[in-house]
């Protein structure tokens, strides 16, 4: 009688030595990524020890606070500062801001990466050429046009056109839109979809990672724009957080018993809200499906 033969692969039941060079290089990464870390937190832990402590101390011993813990520096703040109506003006600055910032940046960027139409390529280097001229050369003009022109001095309105269309924005969505697939725009035009139909429900749902970068991106320039509002309107009632801890850190901060300090507590309350957003966010600004919607 024949041996029946086994066709089954042999199993390796030997064992493997464990590789470690994977692990030996990982090391140097995460000692040169915990000193970046470092290097980077250091700034804002700084300015957080420095606002709390009783007795400023601006040299380096003061990364080590000896002296004790107060604060009256935020305290402070509070009793002159109206925190919760400054916050309120900047949440209405902010995020008119932002709403323009997205609406308009997501369409001019579509049409820059997927309308083919004479003249595009020019516009384009139209808008990256105006990237390098700096705000502070426009404020004059801007400021006639706004408030002579328009009329629209002490408005909220005022405050947010100047900044309603950001050409970094309408750049970063170009950009990836220019990376998503061109067969999904070629099935949906094939099915009849127009093209703000194609915008809305095939290519905005794919660069989420592109709005959020915009949204923190324009977060920070109103957040932290004080000297456009405190033109536009001299209404302390309208005037965002920015303008107020600034007239306090240069009219009051400068008398109080730890001047430092106090500067540094008005860093910290403005600087706040932004930190907090990065980090909420931070995860989402990786993440990208773009291929998904490719079959193969």
């Amino acid at each position: 009688m024949a041996q029946a033969v086994s066709t089954s692969p042999a199993v390796d039941t030997e064992p493997r030595p464990v590789e470690h060079h994977r692990q030996e290089r990982s090391w140097p990464r995460l000692v040169m990524l915990i000193l970046g870390a470092v290097v980077f937190l250091f700034p804002f832990y700084y300015m957080l020890i420095s606002s709390v402590q009783a007795k400023s101390d601006t040299s380096l011993k003061g990364v080590f606070p000896t002296g004790g813990f107060t604060l009256s520096n935020y305290t402070a703040i509070d009793k002159r500062v109206d925190l919760v109506r400054s916050l309120i003006n900047s949440g209405i600055f902010t995020g008119g801001v932002i709403l323009c910032t997205v609406v308009f940046g997501v369409l001019a960027g579509y049409a820059l990466a997927r309308l083919h139409f004479r003249g595009g390529g020019t516009l384009f280097a139209t808008m990256l050429l105006v990237q390098v001229v700096p705000f502070q050369l426009l404020i004059i003009p801007l400021y006639v046009m706004i408030v002579r022109s328009y009329g629209l001095s002490d408005s909220y309105l005022g405050m947010i056109l100047p900044f309603a269309i950001n050409s970094t924005a309408v750049f970063i969505f170009r950009q990836f839109f220019l990376q998503l697939p061109e067969d999904l725009f070629a099935a949906a035009r094939i099915d009849g979809a127009g093209e703000l139909r194609i915008l809305w429900s095939i290519a905005l749902p794919l660069v989420r990672p592109a709005v959020l970068t915009a949204v923190l991106l324009t977060f920070i320039g109103p957040w932290n724009e004080f000297l456009w509002p405190f033109l536009i309107t001299k209404d302390t009632s309208l005037q965002p957080l920015a303008v107020s801890l600034a007239n306090y850190i240069s009219n009051v901060a400068a008398r109080a018993a730890n001047p430092y300090g106090a500067a540094l507590a008005g860093a910290c309350v403005l600087a706040a809200p932004a930190v907090a957003l990065f980090v909420v966010f931070q995860k989402h600004f990786r993440a990208s499906d773009i291929g998904s919607g490719v079959k193969g």
